[in-house]
């Protein structure tokens, strides 16, 4: 075990990448990137089939029109900031400190693997499942271990694959890779190549004292590098964990299905991040970006926290179908919050309980049919107004409540819809009352409580209620005036 151990992820044609991982049918094709203003457009990044196909940095779009077979796509600098989280949150899963390395076309970085044997094994086992984990989020990566955090960096860029330099054969390393590998100053490039040095292994061949005397601290610095000596101060970044998905279409979607079969891809890399990380997907909410600047939002709230990827495309193939888009699509974002799944442990002899995916699914299709103001839990809202409530998303309540031994009290039965009667008052006290068939003489009468509002409002209220007790069936009755009307109501008998 070294006393410091790095390696280094490197992925590169970043561009091209970060449009490729939630698209897996253009992995085998020509695809290049188009970078800058129309019509000044230029490539940035390609692939090997556009490679094949004769593609190169700095194309014009119309040069890169002409080759025949050949895609191409927007950058999308949206699209590269949510790759690059995802990338980074792959490495944070190996080590707490990471360093970015900042590159144009390229993403780059660092991890700090000292003393992580006892993790993940030795240093050709733990690349390798660097490298796999980030095949399975969509990247193709090069990984490199050395002990030398610029040794590291470099071989990551300069190769393909795994590279691993044991500690002592970092000059070695480093010695067959040309000079402009360190982005020298055009001044100082020149110089050198006036002496005849193109390659790492030359420089670092270079005695230090002259090379100090004729380039100052500059070339002292570089010969470093180049012997891979040159010490490094760690400044590791914070990553920030957010299930987030990010997909900017080349041209506008209309279509249903192909908004569904990019969003399947989405909610297959959220569900894999989260289940990295012991969690489950508790809330979705997709925005959708439409022609002419305007955005349309969907939230998909399950009962429980769930992976269930099929269960979650279906939800949200319901939701689509009931609140489509009213334009065409030019971007998709996914944005998830994270939530703890909870189990349930359940007797010998007791049924099997539904599961709470069929739940969503009834209820969605009830909001569908009915709306979605008329589907959930009712919650009784904060006011004197009877029956005054409002309809909340249905949450299952996972925690028990412990049964309490109660006394039994008297009931209160509404009557829905209240019951039109007749009453006769005396002395403003009703006295008697006749519902169509009969009259009812009432022996006592408590009230009236009178409550009233939204006097500003079409949806005001003015009543008195009164609790009488009929002397023949010696039962209480709750009768309403309704004083902006003016007309009396049986609205409940007390039990």
């Amino acid at each position: 075990m070294t006393r410091e151990l790095y390696a280094c992820l490197y992925a590169r044609e970043f561009p091209l990448q970060a449009q490729l991982r939630l698209r897996p049918k253009l992995q085998g094709t020509p695809v290049a990137v188009l970078d800058g203003r129309p019509p000044l457009e230029t490539v940035c990044s390609f692939n090997r089939a556009a490679l094949l196909k004769g593609a190169a940095l700095g194309l014009t779009r119309v040069e890169a029109e002409s080759i025949h077979g050949l895609r191409l796509l927007p950058r999308s600098p949206e699209c590269e900031a949510a790759a690059r989280a995802v990338f980074l949150e792959c490495a944070s899963i190996y080590s707490p400190r990471i360093e970015e390395i900042p590159r144009e076309t390229q993403c780059a970085f660092v991890l700090d693997i000292a003393g992580t044997e006892r993790l993940f094994g030795p240093p050709a086992v733990l690349a390798q499942r660097m490298r796999d984990g980030l095949a399975a989020a969509g990247f193709r990566a090069s990984v490199a271990v050395s002990a030398n955090f610029h040794t590291a960096s470099f071989m990551a860029a300069a190769t393909r694959g795994i590279s691993i330099i044991t500690e002592g054969q970092e000059a070695s390393a480093l010695a067959h890779l040309s000079l402009d590998t360190l982005n020298l100053p055009q001044k100082e490039a020149e110089t050198f190549e006036l002496w005849g040095i193109r390659s790492l292994g030359a420089l670092a061949q270079l005695p230090e004292v002259e090379l100090i005397a004729r380039l100052g601290q500059g070339g002292r610095r570089w010969r470093e590098i180049a012997s891979g000596r040159l010490p490094h101060l760690f400044l590791p970044a914070e990553p920030k964990f957010a299930l987030e998905e990010f997909c900017e279409f080349e041209s506008p979607l209309e279509q249903v299905d192909s908004v569904l079969f990019i969003a399947a891809r989405m909610i297959e890399s959220l569900v894999t991040r989260a289940t990295g990380r012991a969690l489950s997907l508790a809330l979705l909410t997709l925005s959708m970006r439409l022609e002419g600047g305007c955005i349309h939002q969907i939230t998909l709230r399950p009962a429980l926290p769930t992976i269930d990827r099929k269960f979650l495309l279906k939800l949200l193939q319901i939701e689509l179908a009931s609140h489509p888009p009213p334009a065409a699509i030019v971007a998709l974002t996914i944005a998830a919050e994270a939530g703890h799944s909870s189990t349930v442990q359940l007797g010998l002899f007791l049924p099997q309980l539904p599961e709470s995916s069929q739940l969503d699914m009834t209820l969605a299709r009830l909001k569908a049919l009915v709306g979605e103001d008329r589907v959930g839990s009712p919650v009784l809202e904060d006011t004197h107004r009877a029956d005054a409530f409002h309809m909340e998303a249905f949450a299952v309540n996972t925690r028990a409540k412990a049964a309490q031994d109660q006394m039994p009290r008297m009931a209160l039965r509404r009557l829905r819809p209240p019951y039109p009667v007749h009453v006769r008052c005396n002395n403003l006290r009703p006295v008697t009352f006749h519902d169509g068939q009969r009259d009812y003489a009432i022996a006592v009468a408590y009230g009236p409580w009178r409550t009233s509002g939204c006097w500003w409002s079409i949806d005001d209220w003015d009543r008195d209620e009164w609790d009488v007790l009929i002397a023949e069936e010696q039962r209480a009755h709750l009768l309403v005036n309704d004083r902006r009307q003016s007309r009396w109501y049986l609205e409940a008998v007390y039990d």
